[in-house]
């Protein structure tokens, strides 16, 4: 009898608990802590839940207080929270295309453009090997711009460019300046190379493959290459524009910066908002209408398998072929020529309102737990905690142990349980030999 435990959708939510009790411990080390004596259990576990879950969201400033031996922990748990997460997400697709049968199993091959072809060493490899050029990549350069523009010794710019070079990557967003970037605001050297680092985290190691091989024929492209790229410029451009417009002139935000600051500003802080985590503005300070904007961003977030979080770019874009396809009163809900299956939208579905439903809950809960924080800032606390963005108002440390702990459910919520559901769904699909009789209730 095959043992329950090797369900993909049980082992993926165990794993990462695991790591999350063993990093608490670690963090709990008299020798993570700078100061003496060890950090209160809520603080550890938030913090290593934080890097688990590659959120980047902290109770405590990063730089001062924990170690040298603490910064390495959070470095170490936030690679492995990123490594476990795109493979898990990318075997977990291997593992729900060979549950199909034969007919299915083709066409899940043909969408996915041969990536996966059963090679899981070959797979594993792939992943390890881009996620080290990339962070590799960023390193060398900061490493050369800490060292030549701020002075920095060679021994301490080197660290501090692999630190932020393994956050970025893996969208954890934690920084060694209690101010995250925003000192390095104008600096396109620092800003652009942890922005590329992020977005090529957050795309997705299926659609990074695929456009390796086939970046020159998109035509060629799965539908969800299509999308996940697709949605990831519109969201990008639609971001960008509403920041610069809405910032522009805040005194807090973008207003004393040059045009050229305002526009590397305006980028970098749209491609945090996918799941990077580091803010080069002071976000307590944006407007209203910034922060409502900055909230969807983060609620629908980056690519399928990879490090980001939220509901992802491909969820959203299918909803908004479904609910064009209605509109249209299509029979089909139609994809460059490919029809989208029943199955998939419903898992889209399921998958956002369990998302709304979960913001929506952790919201209510902050608010009973707090009594001075505004509801927006309660809000944007929530959807970056569940988004595992890590972005923050400034609330966060101000919050009792009760509310960070609520934030801790969100993170580990928000990081596996996509997943896990969506592995679930697709591995338990039923097929009845009968349907029961047709009804159609009022809708609207």
């Amino acid at each position: 009898m095959r043992s329950p435990w090797r369900h993909p959708a049980r082992v993926v939510p165990l794993a990462f608990l695991a790591l999350i009790v063993i990093g608490t411990g670690l963090m709990m080390l008299p020798a993570a802590r700078a100061e003496p004596g060890h950090a209160p259990f809520v603080t550890a576990l938030f913090t290593a839940a934080s890097a688990v879950c590659v959120t980047g969201l902290a109770v405590v400033d990063t730089p001062t207080y924990w170690s040298t031996f603490g910064h390495v922990l959070l470095t170490v748990l936030s690679q492995i929270g990123g490594f476990g997460i795109v493979t898990m997400a990318t075997l977990i697709s291997l593992l729900v295309s060979r549950k199909l049968g034969l007919r299915s199993r083709l066409l899940a091959q043909t969408e996915s453009a041969g990536l996966f072809g059963g090679n899981l060493r070959g797979i594993l490899f792939r992943v390890a090997m881009v996620m080290l050029a990339c962070e590799s990549a960023i390193a060398v350069v900061l490493t050369f711009r800490f060292w030549l523009r701020y002075d920095y010794s060679l021994g301490r710019a080197t660290w501090e460019a692999v630190f932020h070079a393994v956050q970025a990557f893996n969208n954890a967003g934690f920084a060694l300046y209690p101010d995250s970037l925003v000192r390095f605001v104008t600096d396109p050297w620092i800003c652009l190379p942890l922005a590329l680092g992020v977005m090529a985290g957050s795309i997705g190691f299926p659609v990074l493959f695929e456009l390796a091989r086939e970046w020159r024929t998109p035509g060629r492209w799965s539908t969800h290459t299509f999308l996940t790229v697709s949605g990831s410029l519109l969201f990008s451009l639609f971001g960008f524009l509403i920041f610069l417009t809405f910032e522009w002139r805040n005194p807090g935000t973008l207003g004393p910066l040059g045009t050229g600051g305002k526009v590397l500003a305006a980028f970098t802080q749209d491609v945090m908002t996918r799941s990077g985590g580091f803010n080069s503005v002071d976000l307590g300070r944006m407007n209203s209408e910034t922060i409502a904007v900055t909230n969807g961003l983060m609620f629908i977030g980056g690519g399928s398998a990879s490090t980001a979080g939220g509901i992802k770019l491909t969820t959203f874009m299918l909803l908004a072929f479904v609910i064009w396809a209605e509109i249209r009163g299509e029979p089909d809900v139609v994809i460059r020529k490919r029809r989208i299956a029943e199955e998939t939208q419903r898992q889209a579905v399921t998958v956002a309102l369990m998302g709304v439903a979960l913001v929506a809950c952790g919201t209510v809960a902050l608010d009973a737990l707090t009594e001075d924080i505004p509801f927006d800032r309660a809000l944007f606390e929530v959807t970056s905690a569940f988004a595992t963005v890590g972005l923050s108002t400034g609330v966060t440390p101000t919050l009792p142990p009760s509310a960070q702990v609520v934030l801790v459910i969100l993170m580990y919520v928000g990081r596996v349980g996509t997943i896990a559901v969506g592995t679930a769904i697709a591995l338990n699909t039923r097929r009845r030999h009968y349907r029961y009789p047709e009804e159609r209730p009022l809708v609207g």
